[in-house]
């Protein structure tokens, strides 16, 4: 009788669920948004991470790339998309500056989304042209409170999260310097390159290879732990800057309303994915580490993450467009 009565209970507990709870995967092929170009670092996580998870619950997955304006207008799809489990967003950590740096919004970051899983942390390092001599971040905050004002950086764009992670170690150094914003990462990076700006916080692929040349050198990243692809290369705080952390991720989300014995499924399914060594391999070799955490625990980190920017953007005195 006790087994009859539990079985009750679940047929009632199904029943409850939405039409496309109870079908899904199998109904349609899942599409996942991703806000940025084909070959970005985003990208290219996206589809290691969601190619193993297509074969794991034998559901075909497809990228859809819709990238411009900031990473809202890919955002602004999946906010609007239907919660039943077929359309996701992978969206960088430039998820959480949103609420920062735009008045005017077609979605709430914390009322539209949910988190599912981090893909991962690429740490972001600080890189300067060999021929200043810099060998420690001590030596170049040194000279830069030395000579107020005589220092520049660069970043791919007024409150891009490189601009956030200056801003950051700087106020926690406590120098001056002039921003200089470029269109983007690879023009920032080659300015460095040519010895026209004194640093530039860049994610970790791009410089990797100019790193190992010998064309840029490292000073530190501003991940909590060291890069696994940068091992010699402290963290900010570790060069002994306190409060000077900034992360630079990959996530993946679902529309708010999306049933949660989908997004559970999810979750365990992405964070399976992530386990596997042949994922963790293409991973690392793209300069992107481990980021273990919960659906619930990612998205409370999502939330403290949103204030944490606004406070940079209001202490930097950026006005949200």
């Amino acid at each position: 009788m006790k087994r009859l009565i539990a079985g009750l209970g679940l047929l009632t507990a199904l029943a409850v669920l939405p039409a496309s709870a109870q079908e899904w995967p199998a109904r349609q092929p899942i599409k996942v948004i991703v806000t940025l170009s084909p070959g970005s670092a985003t990208d290219v996580l996206a589809r290691i991470a969601f190619e193993q998870v297509s074969k794991q619950i034998g559901q075909a997955i497809v990228i859809e790339n819709r990238p411009g304006a900031g990473q809202r207008i890919g955002t602004t799809a999946a906010a609007r998309a239907d919660a039943d489990g077929y359309t996701l967003l992978v969206n960088s950590s430039t998820h959480t500056l949103f609420s920062a740096m735009f008045a005017n919004l077609n979605f709430d970051v914390t009322r539209d989304f949910v988190a599912l899983a981090p893909l991962a942390s690429i740490p972001t390092v600080m890189v300067t042209p060999p021929s200043r001599g810099w060998p420690t971040l001590a030596a170049f905050v040194a000279q830069a409170k030395a000579k107020p004002g005589a220092i520049n950086y660069g970043s791919g764009g007024i409150g891009n999260s490189t601009h956030l992670a200056a801003e950051r170690v700087r106020m926690a150094a406590g120098f001056e310097g002039a921003h200089v914003p470029f269109a983007g990462a690879p023009e920032a990076i080659n300015e460095v390159v040519a010895g026209r700006v004194d640093f530039y916080f860049s994610p970790v692929p791009p410089a990797l290879s100019l790193i190992r040349e010998g064309q840029l050198k490292p000073l530190a990243v501003t991940s909590a732990r060291r890069s696994s692809v940068l091992p010699d290369v402290p963290t900010t705080v570790e060069a002994g800057f306190p409060n000077s952390g900034y992360e630079f991720w990959v996530g993946a989300f679902a529309p708010a309303k999306t049933p949660r014995p989908i997004v559970d499924r999810l979750a365990r399914e992405l964070s399976a994915a992530l386990l596997v060594p042949a994922v963790r391999e293409k991973y690392a070799a793209l300069g992107a580490d481990p980021m273990p955490m919960g659906a619930q625990e990612f998205d409370d980190y999502v939330r403290k993450e949103i204030e944490l920017n606004v406070a940079i953007v209001r202490a930097v005195g950026i006005k949200p467009e």
